[in-house]
């Protein structure tokens, strides 16, 4: 991983993230429980966000299939422009797992952290070019004013180069984490390494 970037209360780090309810117990689990662990995420077994999910087997199971196709489908966007706009909708929310996540898998994808410190430090300017500047802002515009999105929203995409497929997938990056966010700040908090 590259440098470690923090501001205001948020980082790149790898953080954990822990359950403010019970989680199942793997010992306990019922089969279909287990079989959903095992499609959702390699390390869902070990993941409080995982274990507390599993309670409810079926809505992980399409909540994991609608966020893989959404974030990992081929074709339309790239994959570091859905993680950017996943990172900034989980700034904008201040959802700190969900930002550092995004932020490494920007990171990894785009190989460069210079956006990743802007959005940490201050959302609204972010970006390096005018397309990542109208990803940013469409998405924060998304998060904390979805009604204010109009047809000169989808226009300002357009101006820099976005096709249509890649809009519908920038919406869908930015909606699925107005849910996830929701989760994990309202089921759990982020735990940062021991310094």
């Amino acid at each position: 991983m590259s440098e470690i970037l923090t501001a205001n209360g948020f980082t790149n780090a790898t953080l954990e993230w822990d359950a403010w309810l019970d989680t199942i117990n793997l010992e306990q689990a019922s089969a279909d429980q287990i079989k959903v662990l095992e499609e959702s995420h390699p390390k869902a077994k070990t993941s409080d966000y995982y274990l507390f999910l599993a309670h409810q087997p079926e809505i992980l199971r399409q909540r994991s299939a609608a966020f893989n196709a959404i974030m990992y489908a081929p074709g339309g966007m790239s994959r570091a422009e859905r993680e950017l706009g996943s990172l900034v909708v989980s700034r904008i929310n201040g959802c700190v797992y969900c930002a550092s996540v995004h932020a490494q898998r920007f990171e990894q994808l785009a190989k460069r952290n210079d956006v990743v410190q802007q959005v940490f430090d201050e959302p609204h300017g972010a970006g390096t070019d005018a397309r990542e500047q109208a990803i940013v802002q469409f998405s924060i515009a998304l998060t904390e004013s979805p009604e204010s999105v109009d047809a000169a929203s989808i226009e300002a995409l357009k101006a820099v180069g976005l096709s249509g497929q890649e809009i519908l997938d920038l919406i869908h990056s930015v909606a699925i984490f107005a849910w996830a966010n929701r989760l994990m700040l309202n089921l759990g908090e982020p735990v940062f390494p021991a310094a």
